[in-house]
């Protein structure tokens, strides 16, 4: 049986946030998105991955390809006022939602939140889809291969090995 977390941090929490963009200068987007976390209160940013380009994955399919990157950060703040504080730099840095996957300036998921599971309805980690994405686990991969996913009890890198077929 799998245990449902409440989110809330006891003291300060490693965490991950995917970072991606495929509108306007995508470097200087997501360069921006980490600056606003390096400036926020309860978030110490430790590692960022090197960008990775990718075709746009869903959405409209003349979507432009995207940046990404993996940001591992140290945290005070529980998962869901992380999760509020990323939603809050996508919004200062013109995000705007109007439909699923549509190109945007900037998108950051929190795709996992120390060894917690967390089911909300406003709030999954690990991130449902980390485990399929290459583009986010690729970059995680490469700042934190040993960092386990806490439902599959798999670490990035046999996760990135199990998504490219390899054993």
């Amino acid at each position: 049986m799998i245990a449902v977390m409440t989110g809330m941090a006891s003291s300060d929490v490693q965490a991950f946030v995917a970072l991606g963009s495929n509108l306007g200068d995508r470097e200087e987007n997501i360069r921006l998105a980490v600056d606003a976390l390096r400036d926020s209160d309860g978030i110490t940013v430790r590692r960022q991955s090197s960008l990775l380009e990718n075709p746009a994955v869903g959405g409209p399919p003349d979507s432009p390809p995207f940046l990404n990157a993996v940001a591992e950060v140290r945290t005070t703040l529980p998962a869901h006022e992380l999760l509020d504080r990323l939603l809050d730099i996508e919004r200062q840095l013109g995000r705007v939602r109007n439909q699923k996957w549509e190109p945007r300036l900037i998108d950051l998921d929190l795709v996992l939140y120390s060894d917690q599971i967390i089911d909300r309805p406003q709030l999954t980690v690990p991130h449902p889809l980390l485990h399929e994405r290459d583009f986010v686990l690729r970059p995680l991969a490469e700042i934190a291969p040993q960092v386990v996913h806490p439902r599959l009890q798999m670490t990035a890198r046999e996760m990135l090995h199990r998504l490219a077929g390899v054993d």
